[in-house]
Order: structure tokens, then C-alpha cells, then sequence
């Protein structure tokens, strides 16, 4: 039995031995194993069929590798960075918001800038005078660069580089760059990138509200002025000093009427809370050109501390949607002014005039894309702004419509008219007679010359120069750098008081604009006697010109009134 189940278990091998075609299954047996294709479609088996390539299971080994050491480094500096940024508050500031102004202004002036070696010159001023940001040395000189024509230099971070000190013992980093536009409309753009080395904002809040109580002390005693660029943002596009309010010569009690009425309207705002009335003050100046309705509102502006943004009814490419995001953008506290209100809207002022009025007016060239309604949304509808005062100038009051005048829109009405004798004898006073400052070098420069005079030890050509600008008067060198204040004759308040009422008595009633008599004191205001006797005959003139100016416009408008009459009869016979 034994032998006969060898003889069974070894039967395959012997077999195989005697069976025909015994040498091919040896080659085949030496020949690289192929696995089998499956027959059918199968995930498992297909993954097993291409992983029995050694050279695709090796390049496939090294894709995993790659990958996870990839993840691994992604993960490594991901929690690097948030580590790092842990420690620091970044802070992204665009040019175009008061904050950017704020911050370079105070960044040129602080005390480690001196050590800045990447810096850029530049001759702007950020909103401010030019001696606020001056270099350390020129401040002094900012009188005569004005004088020159020149403006200050100041120092500022260059674009594109870094610049580190230290604020309150915080390591801080600012980096100052520029974006290009990317459209003919977009502008470029500056940024400032703020780093601090801080866990909280409590040194970050230190920082702004410093630099911002340093712009505003710069600011004491102007006013910015504000107008929108093209993308409907408000830049400031200059400062003026404040205007002092009596050198502005209106009728009695009309100063005064704007200036508490708009100061009262400030200190309202829970009063008008409390009684759900939209807290808006509207303004209406009215009257003809050159009667002071401009310079009262900028005077108005300095006294009560606002900043004036100038809505350009007549601005190029402005519409309702961008008129409504000006107003909409207004600060709380601010005067938002719309100079000759009538001149923007030729063709849609007036809803009640007849529509032969109309046809008139539809010739006229007009650039503007603001409709009355669009108008009158932005004054007061659901997204008009708060808190902000509103100055409107007209020449042509009765061309306005009533919707655009009634109370909540234009709550206070005045009209300016042209100048009276008390106008014209005050604005004379105010030329001439003396004020402190005037005094004060001009007794300096008398006591000056009384001292050089006695003293017989003071150089001949001291001596010599001094007699000469007593005997010459303003055809001296001297009288080109002497203030005019001090060329002309200081005059004794009564003496001033007398040459006044002399003035005013020339000057007829509501004939001549305060423009026109300021212009005419300009080239009298170092000879106050001469202003007095030839004021007759400069009446004289300006009654001719008015008279001819009168003439042409009476012809002009004849014309085009027999113009348009013709063309309607044309157009009726067309029909």
C-alpha cells in the first residue's frame, strides 16, 4: 500500500515526463511571467493587474512620498504663520480714506524718521499747510516759499520699501506701495501696510487716534475743502485759512441769522431724535453774482469748524446713482455746498413751466445727467445723510422749482442784494482801518528808524537807506519786500471813520456788487485819500459798462427769441 501511494503521489512528475511537448513547457517556464488580463471589468482586479508592473508600483510609491512630505510642509508653514501672525496685527490703510493722511503725516514727522534711509520727496501737503509738513529746517521759510510761488519739501517712505521703529516699546513696520489701475477710469492707488507687534489693538488704537489729534492740530484755523473725483470718492483738494467773519460785510442781522441758526442746528441733534424730524438743515442763498453768498458760507465753515465738500451739480459723467452716493458718503458733520444750483439743471428745473419754455431750453447744451428727481432723493429721501448742513447759490431764484425749495430741503431762504451805503462804508473801514497786527510792526518799524536816526554812531548807510525810503515811498527796493499795511498811511480811526461815510456817499443804492467795490479798493489799498476822490468817476464806468452790458444781452436775447419763433412756425407748418 505504501508503494502503491508513492506511486500515486509521484504520478504527476512521471506524468508529465512522457507526456509530448515537454521541451516547449520548459521554455515557456523560462520566459518573464505575464499576468493573466481579466476577462471582465473589475476596480479590484485592474488595480492588481497594474500593480504587477514593478516600474508603475515604483513611480507610484515616489508620487505618495512627494505628496505627503508636500502636506507636511504645507502644514509645517501654515502653522508657522499662524504662530507669527499671532504676535502681530496687520493693517491694510488705501489711499483716498483720512486715515491715510493721518498716519504719513504723522509717520514723516516722527522723531526715528530722521534715521529713514529708502525715502521719497514730495512737495504735498496731505490736506494741510505747507509748513505743518515742512522738513526740519523750512518751516520758517514757508512764509517766503509761499511768496515765491514754491512749496515746502517734506520726507516720505518710498514705495515699495520697508521702514521699522519703535511706538511704546512695539516693534512696528510700515511698507508703503502703489496699485496701478486697471482701467482708463480706475486710478492708481497708494496703501500703507501696518505692522505691529501686538496682542491686542490697545497700542494700535494709541497709534491712529495720535495721529489723528496731531493732523487735527495742524488743521486749527483752515478749513479742507472736498470735491469728488470721477469714481464718486471725496478727496481733499485744498485748505484755506478761516475767514474771519467781519471781514465779510452783509446787511445787519444777516450774519448773525446764518451763524447761530446753523450753530443751533449742530447742538439739536436729540431734539430733532426725539421728535422723528431727519436731522438736515438746508440753506438757500440767493441774489445776484458777487454779493458775498459764497464768502459767508466759507466764513460760516471756519467759525463753526467744518470742512466744506463741494457738490459739483455739472461734474462730468455724474448721475442720480452717483449724486445719491456723494451725499450718502457725507460725514455727520460737514457743509455740503452746491454753488449756482440753477446753471446744473438747464433743461429739467422747473416742472411747472410751460412746454414752450421747454423747447427753448431743450437746445441748450447741458453736460449734466442729473434729473430734479434724482436731485431731490439725494436732499432728502431714504439714503440721504444726516447731520450735515446744506449750502445752495442760485442767481435766478424764480427758475427754481418749489419741490427743490420747501422746508426740509431748503429750510431758510436769503437773499443778497447788491451793496448799500452802510456795505460800502463799512467795507471801507475794514481796509483801512488799523487792526493790532498792523500796529504793532509798524510802530517797530517808526521806533526802528526814530533810534537809527539819533544815533550818531549808526553806519552812514543805514542812515542813507532809511531817508531814502521816507523821500521815495514805494518807488524804494524796499517797498517790494515792506507789507503793504506798513507802506500806507496809518490813519487815525476818526480819520478812517470820516474818508468812509466820503465813500459811501458816492456809491449808489443797490446799483454796484461788494465784488466789484472790493476790486476797486484793491488797487487803492496803500492810498486810502486817492480811493475817496476818484471813486466818482469809477461809478461813472461802471454805469456805462453795465449800461452796454445790459445793451448786448437785451440784443442777444432778442435773437434767439425770434430764432425760436420761426423755427416753431416751421415746425407747425411740417405738420
Amino acid at each position: 500500500m505504501a508503494s502503491e501511494g508513492q506511486h500515486i503521489l509521484s504520478f504527476p512528475n512521471g506524468a508529465s515526463a512522457g507526456i509530448p511537448g515537454q521541451a516547449v513547457n520548459q521554455t515557456h517556464a523560462a520566459a518573464p511571467t505575464v499576468p493573466p488580463i481579466p476577462a471582465t471589468f473589475n476596480l479590484a482586479s485592474t488595480l492588481s493587474f497594474l500593480f504587477s508592473f514593478s516600474a508603475l508600483r515604483g513611480w507610484l510609491e515616489l508620487a505618495i512620498l512627494g505628496a505627503i512630505f508636500e502636506t507636511a510642509r504645507r502644514v509645517l508653514f501654515y502653522v508657522y504663520y499662524k504662530i507669527y501672525d499671532s504676535f502681530f496685527i496687520t493693517v491694510f490703510i488705501e489711499d483716498g480714506d483720512q486715515s491715510y493722511d493721518w498716519l504719513l503725516v504723522w509717520i514723516s514727522k516722527h522723531p526715528s524718521w530722521k534715521k529713514a534711509r529708502d525715502i521719497q520727496i514730495s512737495d504735498r501737503s496731505y490736506g494741510l499747510r505747507a509748513e505743518a509738513t515742512a522738513i526740519e529746517g523750512e518751516e520758517q521759510d514757508a512764509a517766503k516759499a509761499a511768496a515765491d510761488g514754491t512749496r515746502p519739501l517734506n520726507y516720505l517712505p518710498a514705495f515699495g520699501t520697508h521702514f521699522h521703529f519703535w511706538y511704546r516699546r512695539h516693534w512696528v513696520r510700515i511698507h508703503r506701495g502703489v496699485k496701478e489701475g486697471t482701467s482708463y477710469y480706475d486710478r492708481r492707488k497708494e496703501y500703507i501696510v501696518l505692522r505691529l507687534l501686538a496682542w491686542n489693538h490697545d497700542v494700535l488704537n494709541q497709534m491712529l487716534l495720535e495721529a489723528k489729534k496731531e493732523y487735527k492740530a495742524a488743521q486749527e484755523g483752515t478749513v479742507s475743502i472736498y470735491v469728488s473725483n470721477i469714481q464718486n470718492e471725496w478727496n481733499c483738494m485744498t485748505t484755506r485759512p478761516n475767514r474771519p467773519l467781519k471781514s465779510i460785510v452783509l446787511e445787519p442781522g444777516v450774519q448773525d441769522l446764518l451763524l447761530n441758526d446753523a450753530r443751533d442746528f449742530l447742538l439739536s441733534k436729540r431734539w430733532y431724535a426725539a421728535r422723528g424730524i431727519p436731522f438736515r438743515r438746508g440753506y438757500l442763498l440767493y441774489g445776484a453774482p458777487g454779493t458775498g453768498k459764497t464768502s459767508i458760507i466759507q466764513g460760516i465753515a471756519g467759525e463753526l469748524d467744518l470742512d466744506v465738500y463741494i457738490v459739483s451739480l455739472s461734474r462730468a459723467g455724474l448721475d442720480d446713482n452717483g449724486l445719491s452716493s456723494l451725499i450718502s458718503d457725507l460725514p455727520d458733520k460737514c457743509i455740503a455746498l452746491m454753488e449756482d444750483i440753477d446753471a446744473a439743471f438747464s433743461n429739467t428745473l422747473n416742472r411747472d413751466e410751460d412746454d414752450k419754455t421747454k423747447r427753448k431750453k431743450s437746445g441748450s447744451s447741458s453736460t449734466s445727467k442729473i434729473s430734479l428727481s434724482g436731485l431731490l432723493n439725494a436732499l432728502d429721501g431714504v439714503g440721504a445723510q444726516e447731520g450735515r448742513i446744506l449750502f445752495a447759490t442760485t442767481n435766478k431764484y424764480a427758475s427754481l422749482d418749489p419741490a427743490l425749495c420747501r422746508p426740509g430741503r431748503m429750510d431758510l431762504h436769503i437773499e443778497f442784494h447788491l451793496a448799500s451805503k452802510y456795505q460800502a462804508r463799512e467795507l471801507y473801514k475794514t481796509f483801512y482801518l488799523p487792526d493790532s497786527k498792523a500796529n504793532g510792526p509798524a510802530s517797530n518799524f517808526a521806533s526802528e528808524k526814530q533810534k537809527l536816526a539819533e544815533d550818531s554812531d549808526a553806519p552812514q548807510d543805514e542812515k542813507t537807506a532809511l531817508l531814502k525810503e521816507e523821500t521815495t515811498g514805494t518807488n524804494h527796493p524796499l517797498a517790494a519786500i515792506t507789507p503793504h499795511h506798513l507802506r500806507g498811511p496809518q490813519l487815525p480811526a476818526a480819520e478812517v471813520e470820516e474818508l468812509a461815510g466820503a465813500f459811501a456817499a458816492e456809491i449808489p443804492e443797490r446799483e454796484l456788487s461788494m465784488a466789484a467795490l472790493q476790486g476797486y479798493l484793491m488797487t487803492y489799498k496803500t492810498r486810502p485819500h486817492e480811493a475817496v476822490t476818484q471813486i466818482k468817476e469809477w461809478v461813472v464806468k461802471q454805469r456805462l459798462e453795465a449800461a452796454k452790458t445790459a445793451s448786448v444781452k437785451a440784443e442777444v436775447k432778442s435773437e434767439v427769441e425770434d430764432g425760436s419763433n420761426s423755427g416753431s412756425e416751421s415746425d407747425s407748418d411740417d405738420y
